[in-house]
């Protein structure tokens, strides 16, 4: 995108500084729309003969009467956009802002156009320690009504605007005119989903300069302004939480992302909104909490076009290889069931963790083998998928004590939701290890949990970031798909037993399917890729089995049947 920025100054009656701000702005080259507010007749002069010394630079439009600042700013962005200009950089008429500023300002601009870039004021000595003080309610309140800290400082006048959202809000919103617009304009540009940039900029105050803040009309309008915006926030709350806790990426909102480059999708979701939620649960309970994922995720369906698409794909799949009446149909109630399902497990994850889920809510299908396991004393590796809910046993057992579990995980992903989990219990960061390939190193740091007798947890349908070349094809719900080889691999270096584990919601419940996979995993040299490519279908077929038995647990939001070169199988 081609940046092509100008600058907007508001002025009403600074007569006596506008001349040395436009005299410091002059030597960045950028056409300047001075906007009159309904200046006096001195100031009007003054104006004019600027405009006339510097018509090559500025455009000067006049207001019949005096409207307040915000209506000066938008009558400049409006013309400023009107004229072809992608961005404006907003900046007082008395002098306060530092105009050496302004290429750090079109830097952040062209680094991210699609942002707003906010002065962070540093002030000096001559700063008013009442004016000081009394920004930081608003700063507070702004905080509060867009549940975040992106905007440092609501109240600063030196900013960058990208014009086309900044005008379509004035074109559809009654914005105040006065000295509240810089204060909501920004309020209501974050519900939108814009971004933020700051950057650090000194203002000083001029001895004895002119200010037309009133403190007492303008702190009642500022006080009128915070009170609509928190009925506005509360009535958005749940597209807010929704940006806040659902993921967010270009790769995931434009399009399917191939099971090779899954984890190059950003990890959706702040951890700010993460911990609401777990506020939430501390707070209301799990079953009010609950009742917040139905907005979200109905959010998240209509916005999240690429998991629409591939839960459609898993379903259409999944729909092909089971008899007739068996499997939903693809469509959009499936897929808010499958996104749903997905959100839910996540908040039993923060449940199971924070002491909220009690150990008769799961249980052993058949616990023969982890009970001969158990009673064995020795380690093993134990295989799992994006199926149900892995964390459920991994919590309980952390809490019962009954056996040493132990994720691994790959540190690509996840890691906000694990630093939310994290601070659920204390336990959490030291039953889990992050790996980012299956290397010798790995191996060694996991060979000494199995021989302390721990179970080693990992996931078999996903493959790590630096491993996209090490998979093997198996057939999955009618197609060859790709299959991670690592946890073969693992196991045959460890030595040491291997079991699957599926752990399934069901009537409110987690089962868990614990069953024996390999007593020994032997990779012979020669014949390597022929075992490798055994284990993968069975693992697979077993797959199949589960994703069968609850549809709608299977949580891999991406084309999962994609070659690893990058093409798919041809199906869309």
């Amino acid at each position: 995108m081609t940046v092509r920025v100008a600058i907007v100054i508001p002025i009403y009656n600074h007569k006596d500084e506008i001349g040395a701000t436009v005299a410091r702005l002059t030597p960045h080259g950028l056409p300047i729309f001075i906007v009159d507010d309904g200046s006096d007749e001195a100031t009007q002069a003054v104006l004019a003969e600027l405009a006339a010394r510097s018509s090559t630079l500025v455009s000067l439009l006049r207001l019949p009467v005096n409207g307040g600042k915000g209506a000066a700013v938008m009558a400049g962005l409006k013309a400023a956009h009107g004229a072809g200009f992608t961005h404006a950089l907003q900046i007082d008429a008395d002098g306060q802002h530092d105009a050496a500023d302004v290429p750090r300002f079109l830097d952040a601009a062209r680094a991210a156009p699609d942002a707003i870039v906010l002065g962070r004021p540093v002030y000096d000595e001559s700063v008013p320690k009442a004016r000081l003080y009394g920004r930081y309610l608003t700063h507070v309140w702004v905080w509060i009504e867009t549940l975040s800290f992106a905007i440092p400082d609501s109240m600063c006048g030196f900013r960058l605007y990208p014009l086309e959202p900044a005008c379509a809000l004035i074109d559809a919103v009654a914005l105040p005119t006065r000295m509240d617009f810089d204060i909501e304009i920004l309020v209501r540009l974050s519900w939108r989903a814009l971004r933020f940039v700051t950057i650090p900029t000194r203002v000083t105050y001029a001895p004895g300069g002119l200010s037309h803040f009133d403190v007492v009309r303008d702190n009642v309008r500022i006080s009128k302004s915070h009170t609509r915006l928190v009925a506005g926030m509360l009535a958005r709350l749940p597209i807010l939480l929704a940006r806040k806790v659902l993921p967010r990426g270009s790769e995931a909102a434009s399009g399917s992302v191939t099971a090779g480059r899954w984890w190059r999708i950003a990890e959706r979701g702040s951890r700010t909104g993460m911990r609401l939620l777990a506020l939430s649960c501390r707070l209301f309970g799990m079953r009010a909490t609950r009742l917040w994922l139905h907005p979200i995720v109905a959010y998240f369906l209509v916005t999240g076009r690429a998991a629409r698409l591939e839960s459609h794909r898993y379903f259409a799949r999944l729909q092909e290889v089971s008899p007739a009446g068996t499997t939903p149909s693809p469509n959009w109630r499936t897929a808010y069931r499958h996104m749903l399902a997905f959100a839910e497990a996540g908040l039993d994850k923060l449940a199971a963790w924070t002491g909220r889920v009690a150990q008769d809510d799961v249980a052993f299908d058949d616990p023969s083998a982890f009970d001969a396991l158990a009673a064995s004393g020795k380690g093993a590796l134990v295989i799992g998928a994006h199926l149900g809910n892995l964390e459920m046993s991994r919590a309980l057992a952390v809490r019962g004590a009954h056996a040493k579990v132990t994720a691994v995980v790959y540190t690509e992903h996840a890691r906000r939701f694990n630093s939310v989990l994290a601070g659920a219990h204390r336990d959490f960061a030291s039953r889990m290890v992050e790996v980012a390939d299956f290397g010798p190193e790995a191996a060694m740091l996991m060979q000494q949990r199995i021989d302390a007798g721990e179970l080693l947890v990992i996931v078999g349908d996903r493959v790590p970031a630096h491993e996209a070349g090490r998979v093997t094809q198996a057939p999955f719900l009618g197609a060859d798909a790709s299959f991670a080889q690592g946890p073969y691999v693992l196991a045959h270096a460890l030595g040491c037993p291997v079991y699957l584990l599926f752990c399934l919601k069901e009537r409110g419940r987690y089962r868990l399917y614990f069953e024996p996979f390999a007593e020994r995993i032997h990779l012979p040299r020669r014949e390597r890729s022929t075992h490798l490519a055994a284990h993968a279908r069975r693992y697979a077929q077993r797959l199949e089995y589960y994703c069968r038995k609850a549809p709608f647990q299977w949580f891999n939001f991406f084309d999962f049947w994609a070659r690893q070169n990058g093409g798919a199988d041809g199906r869309r």
